[in-house]
């Protein structure tokens, strides 16, 4: 299951997202906002990571206008990888080697096209292991 947010800056693009999953048969889980009206991201953040860090949901998916602020709050929970992609190769590689775990996107920087190609390398790219892993749980050890 993929969890879903987004506040007034990528709550369009989070519909997007909702119906290209929808389409491809995965399930998800919608967190919120929505609506276009004016809305604090770090809540939608805390519920989308919450999720995804207890386990309820294996990947999350942060929209908002430029989808740093998302990312920013959502490295800010225990257990979180979340990488700010723009392009498919970033997408990949963050998958590959960082096994992350939330994808922020920007509503008003990327289009519809091109995130969709995104979140599909998001979700369908393995993590490599291997050295990598080693690399992984050292960046997870600076939470302490």
């Amino acid at each position: 299951m993929i969890a879903l947010g987004s506040d007034h800056g990528g709550f369009a693009l989070k519909e997007e997202i909702k119906k290209h999953l929808t389409e491809r048969g995965v399930p998800f889980t919608d967190y919120g906002t929505d609506s276009e009206a004016s809305c604090d991201y770090p809540v939608y953040a805390a519920l989308v990571t919450k999720a995804v860090a207890s386990g309820e949901a294996e990947k999350g998916i942060l929209c908002c206008g430029t989808g740093i602020g998302m990312s920013m709050a959502a490295n800010k929970v225990k257990g979180i990888r979340c990488a700010l992609c723009g392009d498919c190769f970033s997408a990949e590689m963050t998958r590959r080697h960082n096994d992350s775990n939330v994808l922020a996107l920007g509503g008003r920087v990327i289009g519809a096209g091109l995130a969709m190609k995104i979140v599909d390398l998001f979700l369908d790219t393995p993590f490599e292991g291997g050295r990598h892993a080693r690399r992984v749980q050292m960046v997870m050890d600076l939470e302490g």
